[in-house]
């Protein structure tokens, strides 16, 4: 028993960071992965980053998953887990924004989006990818333009919901649907992939993606939060098509 309790204080001691700090675990809407990757190359610290959909991550938090950082793609679900008392206080942060466009296969032909958009016929008999209309964000704003442009009706019946944005995403670059209502950063992030047009901003809610400490993570997170504003951060958030948002 003593050389087994020997051996598993060891195992610990290495698993520790080696590093100065602490590491830090980051819960970031799916939309993120390509940009946040990327940052975890240049940032001079642990990080472990896990990705879904914003309403997913949320309510993670709320079941006591460990998080440090959340940053997602919709300031409803944070305001929901401020009101929860879940965010640390003073360290929210509406960090980016980004547009929503029609994706569709690489080199297909670009349309204007707008109320005369004949989308069952660009449809033919496939479907329209768009991550969950009630829950995820994407979904939620998709389904906001649609409905304000008068096109949901008509297509609402051949929705193919997938459970986050880069899901839907990966139909349309799979040949599983003609067609996806995605972010122009996951459209841009797959050359398999085209914006096909953007969707007018004010057919749906503004693109916030809020950022903030855990509660009772602050300490931690605060580098992690600090750099994400640094101007070497939003450098790589530009290159990946996002909006860096001023205070």
């Amino acid at each position: 028993m003593r050389k087994f309790f020997t051996y598993l204080c060891f195992a610990l001691a290495l698993a520790r960071p080696v590093s100065g700090e602490e590491q830090v675990t980051v819960f970031a809407a799916a939309s993120l992965k390509t940009a946040l990757d990327e940052i975890a190359r240049v940032y001079d610290g642990d990080l472990v980053l896990s990705y879904a959909g914003s309403s997913a991550l949320a309510r993670q938090v709320q079941q006591g998953a460990p998080a440090d950082v959340v940053f997602l793609a919709n300031t409803d679900w944070m305001d929901v887990l401020d009101r929860d008392g879940l965010i640390a206080p003073d360290t929210r942060t509406e960090l980016l924004g980004n547009r929503l466009v029609l994706a569709g296969p690489a080199g297909a032909d670009p349309v204007e989006i707008g109320p005369g958009l004949d989308l069952p016929a660009m449809l033919g008999e496939g479907r329209l990818a768009m991550a969950l209309v009630e829950a995820v964000p994407a979904g939620i704003y998709g389904k906001a333009a649609l409905e304000t442009l008068g096109l949901w009706e008509g297509v609402a019946p051949r929705v193919a919901q997938a459970d986050n944005v880069r899901a839907a995403l990966a139909l349309v670059s799979l040949g599983q649907a003609p067609l996806g209502v995605v972010y122009a950063t996951d459209a841009a992030a797959d050359p398999a992939v085209d914006a096909l047009g953007l969707f007018p901003e004010d057919s749906h809610p503004p693109i916030r993606y809020p950022v903030a400490a855990v509660e009772g993570r602050a300490d931690v997170a605060a580098p992690f939060l600090a750099f994400l504003q640094t101007p070497e951060a939003a450098a790589l958030f530009v290159a990946q098509g996002f909006a860096v948002l001023g205070d």
